[in-house]
């Protein structure tokens, strides 16, 4: 039996009128006023389109907000912003009235207007607010929160998403993302909000002078603390707003021979060189890794559009040029900086997700380890005295004191110094891994994650195999356990282990692979990395067969 084209319903009608009636922005009015006359008229897409932009509000957690910019509650506009940020006002004066606020954005399409419309709803509920002078990343906003006493910082920023993304980021007075409850109360005080064109808005926002950067820049290259200097850097900032910043960074911290990819050195919203502006995605590095082996640099560094992740690229032994994964870089960088702190008892962070030898690591340097749930609102909360925190999706905290968040400029260069002590030494990263596996054993992962157009699939999926688990993977007999706290499954047996979770910023299920081996002797690394990732291969296809849409 043939469907019936979608028709537009008096209800939907209705409800686009008052929103395009509340609407503060003369383009997404239009946008909408357009859209509703092809529905009228009974375009069967316009229809569902619009149905789809009404069935909002975007919904808002504790990343903030993140959608496509469209007009309609469900996507990043003006109006939304502007009652999203009444709804933020609302929450905050209930503990700081008249407190500061920082805003900073990214370069991404809308954010120049979605932060003026932040720092003006800010202003007119009373708060003192001060605007990054340009797009910036987003670790220099964590900065600034945290530097001039902020109760909250905003970043207008979608990271790493499509280009047809944008969102926005809340920072608490501590300088970390928002936790629960704080997402709900927030949502809910957005709710009670007017319309846009009902809230109140100011003009008093006061934009900061580059003394906020010049500070943060300061304490970033003083991380570098080694005496060598002599290391080659090919970087990219993959259209993003880090590039003059992680190149002036460098510079400040004594590392001048810094290559950039020009084709993706200049901010550009729409990413035009990449499928997803993303380093963990495929093909998101080839042009730096061409650079690298052109230049023959020593250290290949990729920041993603806000540069708060940070990918990190070497060459192997036989010559070719290869991403760390970011479990890789993660556990690496977290031995060098236990290697040289001088903090008592220290501690060290990762996820439930991420690689397990971070705890062997640490227990070696006499530290402390932790493990919470994914996300660095999380990580940066783990305990006294945290020196390092990292995730396997390229989020690294190398500077805990001063920003409270992962931060790809300060990681950039701390990984230049790490990979500069190496270079006087004839090692490179390669050579560190290796030596971390002699010491502490094999661990190779991987991820599995299926982007899903239609999002109920991703509900199916996860509710398939929580009711018919698999009895192995890769071979190997695992048992099921549910990790309620992350919302996630843990599907385990003799060294292997894979978590499945639904992403919470992408239409994703994420599939977090480890394969683990006892500590080899040196003859025989090569021959037990590879077993190692031969397992790894063989619980991909099989995670991946499992996580398939049906």
């Amino acid at each position: 039996m043939q469907q019936k084209p979608p028709r537009l319903t008096t209800q939907l009608r209705d409800t686009t009128f008052r929103w395009i009636a509340d609407d503060v922005d003369d383009d997404t009015r239009a946008e909408l006023q357009d859209l509703l006359a092809r529905a009228m008229t009974g375009d069967p897409d316009a229809v569902v389109d619009l149905d789809d932009r009404m069935a909002g509000p975007l919904a808002f957690g504790t990343a903030g907000l993140r959608g496509p910019v469209r007009a309609g509650p469900n996507g990043m506009n003006t109006a939304v912003v502007i009652r999203t940020t009444a709804g933020l006002a609302a929450w905050l004066a209930q503990t700081h009235p008249e407190g500061t606020v920082v805003i900073g954005r990214d370069a991404r399409h809308g954010s120049e207007r979605f932060a003026s419309a932040t720092a003006e709803v800010l202003d007119g509920a009373g708060f003192d607010v001060h605007v990054l002078p340009r797009p910036l990343p987003t670790p220099v906003l964590a900065y600034a929160t945290l530097a001039l006493g902020a109760c909250a910082g905003v970043q207008i920023t979608a990271s790493h998403n499509p280009p047809a993304d944008n969102g926005y980021k809340v920072f608490d007075h501590t300088g970390i993302q928002i936790i629960p409850p704080a997402d709900t109360e927030i949502e809910q005080r957005i709710s009670a909000a007017p319309g846009a064109v009902s809230v109140p808005r100011g003009r008093g926002a006061r934009t900061l002078g580059d003394d906020v950067l010049q500070g943060y820049l300061d304490r970033v290259a003083a991380l570098a603390t080694s005496p060598n200097r002599d290391v080659r850097i090919a970087l990219t900032p993959l259209h993003g707003v880090g590039g003059d910043v992680a190149v002036e960074a460098l510079r400040l911290a004594g590392f001048t021979d810094v290559h950039l990819v020009e084709e993706q050195a200049e901010p550009n919203p729409d990413f035009p060189t990449v499928a997803f502006p993303n380093p963990e995605e495929k093909g998101a590095t080839d042009l730096l890794l061409e650079l690298a082996s052109d230049v023959d640099a020593d250290l290949a560094i990729a920041l993603d559009p806000d540069a708060d992740r940070c990918a990190l690229g070497a060459r192997a032994a036989d010559g070719t040029w290869h991403m760390l994964h970011g479990d890789e870089a993660g556990v690496l960088l977290g031995d060098r900086l236990l290697a040289r702190t001088d903090v008592p008892d220290p501690l060290v962070a990762t996820t439930l997700v991420s690689s397990s030898m971070l705890a062997d690591v640490a227990a070696a340097h006499g530290a402390r380890h932790a493990r919470t749930l994914t996300g660095f609102k999380w990580l940066l909360r783990a305990g006294e005295r945290l020196v390092y925190a990292y995730e396997e999706a390229l989020g690294v905290c190398v500077n805990p004191d001063f920003v409270k968040d992962k931060d790809g400029i300060a990681t950039a260069v701390f990984a230049a110094d790490v990979a500069a002590e190496a270079k006087s030494r004839g090692r490179t990263l390669f050579d560190l891994l290796d030596e971390l596996t002699l010491r502490h054993g094999v661990s190779v992962t991987g991820q599995v994650a299926p982007r899903f157009t239609d999002l109920s699939e991703r509900a199916t999926v996860m509710e398939r195999l929580r009711s018919q688990p698999p009895a192995e993977l890769a071979g190997v007999p695992v048992t099921t356990e549910e990790l309620p706290e992350a919302d996630a499954l843990k599907l385990s047996g003799d060294r292997v282990r894979v978590i499945v979770r639904l992403s919470g910023t992408e239409p994703k299920v994420k599939a977090y692979l480890e394969v683990t081996a006892p500590a080899p002797p040196p003859e025989q690394l090569t021959e037990a990395r590879r077993a190692a990732y031969e397992t790894l291969a063989a619980l991909r296809d099989d995670v991946s067969r499992l996580l398939a849409a049906q």
